[in-house]
């Protein structure tokens, strides 16, 4: 391959430039403008892509900032002026181009939309040859942020004497070879010294009730740690009362911010005590008054934006058995009017049409076939309690917890759905 130094090119540019024959002089110094009006227009487009190129990075940090998870807790206004801050700053050296900017923020509900849009004029030097004294160049920008939603949670922890059973199967047996019935249940019975109650606490077993007082306390402790703003979560806590005689809804906490003092409360909870065996026939689980008062003492929701506006939960604990006086019982009576059936899900439905929530956690009805009563009377239609207690949730907020599973793993699970849920559907 032939090579041409840079002498040769200038030599024979030289030539072309001082030919006189057939006028090519002025026939290359006619081009020689727009050559050069060309070759600078590049350079004016190049500087003018680069312009934008830093004014849309300005709007994308502008759009991201007016989202950001401590603007989203403040106003709109507050969002606007974060965005125009942020954009300002990252354009500053461009001050002079600039024509317009703007930052708009919408909400909806917890869900909030930013949209930041700019025009600039960007001036050039080598099309100025040709008339033109500016490129002008615009950009668009958005995102969407959700912010973390207010939540109440009112816990209704079953204590009914049906939780008295032991809690795992090591505990079961445990009582089964300590009981001369093969009990499993620990029965709270103030008018026997003997009763199985203070047999569980002497032979250190747990009985499903201790678990779950442990896990609404680290509950408690979910909440705290898990809130990213304020008071974001507050908890109530209500049994199903203290005793069998003249059992009724009864609160343990009510709705507070202050975690800690739900978690002492909450302490406190304790399987419900009977007067003496066969008490008013044992009929001590009426769900049903339970979920009527819950419907009153839950006030009406909100869309969770604020701490005036909470989205309300019911968490609901329970083996989902009722054992109570229905003479329209949908299983077979025991006697008289005595009724043991699964929930009643039209009770569950009555609070979730006001737009409350209902998580449940279903600690499974457990299996004891050495107990005739438990073969008599609950195995008939053991298949369908998780069946009617999933039903009775609020969809995707069920979870059933076996023996030997972890009950407080199940409830802090239970709560992270309930977190996630409230921001997906919002």
């Amino acid at each position: 391959m032939a090579m041409i130094d840079i002498k040769t090119i200038a030599g024979r540019l030289g030539a072309f430039a001082g030919d006189r024959a057939g006028g090519v002089l002025p026939f290359f110094a006619f081009a020689l403008v727009p050559l050069i009006g060309l070759g600078g227009g590049f350079a004016d487009y190049a500087r003018a892509t680069a312009v934008r190129t830093q004014l849309n990075a300005a709007a994308d940090a502008a759009a991201l900032a007016a989202v950001g998870q401590i603007v989203m807790t403040k106003p709109l206004a507050d969002a606007k002026a974060e965005g125009e801050r942020f954009f300002d700053g990252d354009s500053a050296k461009y001050k002079s181009m600039l024509s317009s900017r703007t930052v708009t923020v919408t909400a909806n509900g917890l869900r909030r939309s930013v949209e930041v849009t700019y025009t600039a004029a960007v001036p050039v030097y080598f099309m100025n040859l040709f008339g033109i004294t500016k490129i002008d160049v615009a950009g668009r920008a958005s995102s969407t942020g959700m912010r973390a939603p207010y939540i109440d949670f009112y816990l209704m922890l079953d204590n009914s004497p049906s939780m008295g059973v032991a809690a795992t199967q090591a505990d079961i047996d445990t009582m089964v070879a300590n009981t001369s019935d093969k009990c499993a249940f620990a029965c709270h019975d103030l008018s026997n010294a003997n009763n199985y109650y203070k047999k569980a606490k002497k032979l250190n077993v747990q009985m499903r009730i201790d678990v779950v007082r442990q896990a609404s306390q680290q509950l408690m402790d979910t909440a705290k740690t898990t809130a990213t703003l304020p008071g974001q979560y507050r908890m109530a806590a209500y049994t199903l009362g203290p005793s069998c005689d003249g059992k009724k809804l009864t609160e343990i906490q009510p709705i507070t911010s202050d975690l800690t003092a739900a978690k002492s409360a909450t302490g406190k909870i304790d399987l419900m005590t009977i007067p003496h065996d066969q008490f008013d026939k044992d009929q001590c689980t009426d769900l049903n008054q339970a979920m009527t008062a819950m419907n009153g003492v839950i006030s009406s929701t909100g869309d969770g934006s604020s701490p005036a506006s909470p989205q309300k939960v019911m968490y609901f604990v329970s083996d989902g058995v009722a054992d109570y006086a229905n003479p329209q019982c949908s299983r077979k009576k025991v006697s008289g009017t005595r009724c043991q059936e699964p929930i009643d899900i039209s009770f569950c439905k009555a609070i979730k049409d006001r737009g409350i929530q209902i998580a449940v956690l279903y600690t499974t009805y457990l299996p004891l076939p050495t107990n005739s009563w438990y073969n008599d009377w609950i195995k008939p239609f053991s298949a369908d309690i998780p069946k009617k207690m999933e039903a009775c949730a609020s969809p995707g907020l069920f979870f059933e917890v076996s023996i030997n599973q972890g009950i407080a793993e199940a409830m802090n699970a239970l709560f992270q759905r309930v977190v996630s849920k409230a921001y997906l559907s919002s």
